[in-house]
């Protein structure tokens, strides 16, 4: 299973529309996975798929807090924008989702030859 499947499961797997758990317990946890997730490919060319996780993420949530409060659109637009229309990051009870466009992601660094201890050295004579 890809990585990036297997992600979305255990996203899928927190975020049950008809489950009644904490919004901060299940941010907490969701903040744990991607953080790890996130920490563990930034060294791969995977700043797209980040996006894209972000924005599973993101929906996930707000629809399961539609169901979960019985909010409607403008509820959600009302509670997770400021003054300007902006969006907020989504939190709850002092719990903020970890933002994935914060990883940095980097490839790996060139090293030039490695040296090998190993490696038969011709002795001039």
């Amino acid at each position: 299973m890809p990585a990036s499947r297997s992600l979305k499961t255990k996203i899928r797997d927190q975020t049950r529309r008809t489950s009644q758990a904490n919004p901060g317990a299940v941010l907490l946890r969701l903040d744990q996975i991607l953080n790890g997730w996130a920490q563990y490919f930034k060294h791969a060319v995977a700043k797209h798929t980040f996006r894209h996780l972000r924005r599973f993420v993101w929906w996930r949530i707000i629809r399961w807090l539609t169901v979960l409060h019985r909010w409607r659109w403008g509820e959600i637009r009302r509670r997770f924008t400021d003054h300007n229309g902006r969006w907020l990051p989504l939190s709850a009870n002092g719990i903020t989702l970890f933002d994935l466009d914060t990883i940095s992601v980097t490839r790996y660094r060139y090293r030039g030859a490695i040296p090998n201890p190993w490696q038969h050295r011709t002795t001039p004579t």
